[in-house]
C-alpha cells in the first residue's frame, strides 16, 4: 500500500509565491477592511420589516395587516376593508401610526376606489390610533357610544359620529351590521356580521385557535368573557369566516377555541376569590 503525504494548500501556495513587505502590508489592510465592513454588507443584504400586508379573503372583502412591538415582539394586527360600488367601508384602523396614509394609498392604487367610511370595535389604539387622521381627510368615522366614553377616559382617538344601538349598515351593493355582546376583551368590544358571505369579523374579543391564552386581559371582564363569546356563537351561526386581530384568521375554530379558554379563565378566577 502506497501513503501519500497531503499536501497543505496555503503551505503550497506560499512556496510557489513570492511576497513583499509591501505586499503583505497591502493584504492586511485588505483584511481589516474587509472585517469591518461583512457585519454592514450582511445587514444590507437583509429584507426590511415588511409594515404593510394585504390579503384577498373573498370577493370584494380583503384582510390588512400592520404591525406593533408587544411585550418586545413584533406582534401583527388584522383589519378589514370592503370594496363597494359606493366607496370602500374600513374596519379598524392600522395599529402602525405610520402605516394610516400607506394603507389608503395602497387601497386607492388597488381598486381606484377610495376610503369613504372607518368603523372601530373597541377603544383600544390597535383599533382607533387612525380615527382623528381619517376623519381630517373627510372620512367618516364610527365607534359605538360606549367605545367613545372610553376613547374620552383614556385619551384616544374618538370618531365624528356614534352608533348608539346595533346597527344595519347599507353601503352600495353590501349590508352588514354591529352587535354588541356584552363585556370581555374591553367593556366596549363589538363584532361585525356580513349575513351574504357569513363572514363574523370577531377582533379582538376572539382569539386565534392556536392561542395558548386570551391575550392583553387589563381591561377585560374576565367573569362575563365566555358568557359573551357564546352570546356570538349563538346569534352568528356557523361563519364561512371569522376575521380574528392578532392571529392567523384562516382557522374557523378560533371562537370555539376562545370560548374554551375563557371557561378556563373564569374557573381561575372564581378559585381565586
Amino acid at each position: 500500500m502506497l501513503l501519500f503525504k497531503r499536501k497543505h494548500p496555503i503551505k503550497s501556495f506560499l512556496k510557489k509565491h513570492t511576497f513583499t513587505n509591501q505586499t503583505i502590508s497591502d493584504l492586511r489592510i485588505i483584511f481589516l477592511i474587509a472585517c469591518f465592513f461583512l457585519p454592514f454588507i450582511k445587514i444590507i443584504g437583509q429584507p426590511a420589516a415588511q409594515k404593510l400586508k394585504i390579503s384577498p379573503l373573498t370577493g370584494d372583502f380583503y384582510i390588512y395587516t400592520t404591525y406593533n412591538i408587544y411585550e418586545s415582539n413584533p406582534v401583527p394586527a388584522n383589519g378589514m376593508y370592503l370594496v363597494t360600488n359606493n366607496g370602500i367601508v374600513l374596519f379598524d384602523s392600522p395599529w402602525d401610526t405610520t402605516q394610516f396614509q400607506p394603507l389608503l394609498d395602497s387601497i386607492q392604487y388597488k381598486h381606484k376606489h377610495p376610503v369613504t367610511l372607518c368603523i372601530a370595535t373597541h377603544w383600544h389604539s390597535d383599533k382607533t390610533a387612525g380615527l382623528e387622521y381619517y376623519r381630517q381627510l373627510g372620512i367618516k368615522t364610527y365607534t359605538t357610544e360606549l367605545t367613545d366614553e372610553w376613547s374620552k377616559k383614556n385619551g384616544k382617538p374618538r370618531a365624528e359620529f356614534l352608533i348608539t344601538k346595533d346597527t344595519v349598515f347599507n353601503v352600495g351593493n353590501y349590508t352588514f351590521e354591529t352587535y354588541y355582546p356584552g363585556q370581555a376583551h374591553t367593556a366596549d368590544n363589538i363584532v361585525l356580521w356580513f349575513a351574504r358571505e357569513k363572514i363574523l369579523y370577531g377582533g379582538c374579543l376572539i382569539k386565534g385557535a392556536d392561542a395558548e391564552n386570551l391575550g392583553f386581559l387589563g381591561d377585560a371582564n374576565k367573569a362575563e368573557y365566555e358568557s359573551t363569546l357564546k352570546r356570538v356563537k349563538k346569534k352568528y351561526r356557523n361563519p364561512n369566516y371569522i376575521i380574528i386581530s392578532h392571529s392567523d384568521w384562516n382557522n374557523i375554530n378560533s371562537l370555539n377555541h376562545s370560548i374554551k379558554m375563557a371557561k378556563k379563565l373564569k374557573r381561575k378566577t372564581e378559585s381565586k376569590q
